[in-house]
């Protein structure tokens, strides 16, 4: 099972931050009123956006690293390696 968690979970974190991001932007600014004038949408959108992008390059990264299956572990190995 060579499925990294951070993979589906900063994939996760990119699309509501996207979402959020694309509400912010394209949204009713009459309802940000009462954030005193601070686009939350736009702003927490940008953070979940990064931190997902974040996540999916380090799994990206950890499974780029990884050798091939079995190939570290002797019992993946064949009797004539041994």
């Amino acid at each position: 099972m060579g499925l990294d968690i951070r993979l589906p979970i900063g994939l996760l974190f990119s699309v509501i931050g996207l979402l959020l991001v694309g509400f912010g932007a394209f949204g009713d600014k009459v309802i940000y009123q009462r954030s005193l004038g601070l686009n939350v949408n736009l702003v927490w959108g940008a953070v979940l956006l990064v931190f997902g992008a974040i996540m999916v390059i380090f799994g990206r990264r950890s499974s780029a690293i990884r050798p091939g299956a079995g190939s570290s572990s002797v019992a993946g190995r064949s009797a004539d390696e041994r």
